[in-house]
């Protein structure tokens, strides 16, 4: 049965509205984690997501992503240029708002999953290319994983994967992507000899603040309606937001006899990454060891696995994102409750078995390899029509003078009585 409700309609519009507000926290985030000569640039790929994603979405992306199933794999072309998107409720998706409002929800998850990537090979790609990964990854990436995780007749959702807001198709898509594009593009121009801090904590700590503030759209949204779920999932979100900044904090304390800002920051979203897939599953007691697990690995994945493996993950995608991600997606079939939600299942800890940990296992495993195999693939193919990375000297005058011929801070002269 199909019968809107207001109720429902109004809570995802607001969600919808707080995700949207995620990509510019993102860009504020990314844009006070550089350096000073490239802000503007880094800020732009997200803006750049925001606005090329949409397109794609409303031409061909929504409807292979959601449209009838074919071979479990892709969805048909039956809202190809969002024919019969409109305002009557869709029954497999959600059968309390209109459709277009279920499209407009799930277009900022497609449009924040390549901005997030973007902070892997900060610095260092040209606008053109990106603009082309943007292209080619949403198409050929995150429109497929989505039909396997949330399409009906996808192959992930068949398997009983669970995936409440975007562990698998969000966070651990763009964690490995960006682990990948970090090794294709090679490290930063004296990457390890230049002091690499972030330029401007007050905005990583206002963007971050955006971030965890639209999280609450971004989980509780998945419930699609203003229900008991979507409090759980609110709930659960700031509980593991905070355990995460603690669970991080303390392990920082023990390594370095140091508790820095921006680690709190940082421990914060990867607990927010963690929760993500589970956040309408588990109860708020597992969110608090999700979230506190969360920030202890992604600091070990940022502060001793990066350094090991040496790469240059400028701003950290993957030991916060696809780690995050990682350690969430397989803590819901740990932890997973179905009294709490009856569209999930009984987790391990609560009788279901050791099952539903290996199909999450399983989900992690499949999104790796294909994310991985993929955007390994669409790099080396952008590679051949322009290329990738800004030359030494675009590096060295930043990306933003070279790539956008603007400044973020321009160098004002007192000439006169007058700034010229």
């Amino acid at each position: 049965m199909t019968t809107l409700d207001t109720g429902d309609i109004s809570f995802l519009v607001v969600c919808t509205l707080l995700v949207f507000l995620m990509t510019p926290g993102l860009a504020l985030f990314y844009g006070g984690m550089v350096r000073k000569r490239n802000v503007l640039s880094i800020m732009m790929q997200s803006y750049a997501a925001m606005g090329i994603v949409t397109v794609i979405w409303v031409l061909f992306g929504y409807s292979l992503a959601f449209g009838s199933d074919y071979g479990h794999i892709i969805g048909g072309l039956d809202w190809l240029g969002l024919k019969g998107v409109g305002l009557s409720p869709n029954p497999d998706y959600a059968p309390t708002i209109p459709h277009l409002l279920f499209f407009l929800f799930q277009l900022m998850f497609a449009i924040i999953t390549p901005a997030v990537i973007s902070g892997a090979t900060a610095e260092r790609m040209r606008f053109t290319a990106f603009v082309l990964f943007i292209i080619f990854w949403s198409t050929f990436v995150y429109i497929p994983l989505a039909h396997w995780v949330w399409g009906v007749g996808g192959w992930m959702r068949n398997l009983g994967v669970l995936d409440f807001a975007g562990g698998t198709v969000v966070e651990v898509a763009s964690g490995v992507s960006g682990l990948v594009a970090a090794y294709v593009l090679g490290k930063r121009l004296k990457f390890g000899y230049e002091w690499n801090i972030p330029h401007h904590m007050p905005n990583v700590l206002f963007g971050g603040g955006l971030l965890w503030f639209g999280w609450f759209g971004f989980n509780s949204g998945g419930a699609m309606g203003a229900n008991g779920v979507a409090v759980l999932a609110l709930g659960t979100t700031q509980i593991a937001g905070a355990a995460g900044m603690i669970g991080w904090a303390m392990l920082e304390w023990l390594h370095r006899r140091q508790i820095t800002v921006f680690g709190a920051v940082s421990g914060i979203i990867s607990a927010l990454v963690a929760i993500t897939p589970a956040a309408g599953y588990v109860s708020t007691v597992s969110a608090l060891l999700i979230g506190f697990v969360a920030g202890g690995i992604c600091y070990l994945a940022v502060s001793i696995l990066k350094a090991k493996l040496g790469y240059d993950d400028a701003l950290d995608v993957f030991g916060i994102h696809g780690v995050g991600g990682t350690w969430g997606t397989i803590a819901t079939g740990i932890f997973a409750d179905l009294s709490l939600n009856p569209q999930g299942k009984n987790g391990w800890i609560n009788g279901g078995g050791f099952e539903p940990v290996l199909i999450q296992l399983s989900a992690v495993i499949a999104t790796y390899l294909f994310v991985g195999i993929m955007t390994f693939v669409i790099l080396k193919g952008i590679a051949i029509i322009t290329p990738l990375r800004a030359s030494d000297e675009e590096q060295v005058n930043g990306l933003d003078l070279t790539q956008h011929r603007e400044k973020a801070y321009p160098d004002f002269e007192l000439s006169e009585n007058v700034y010229i």
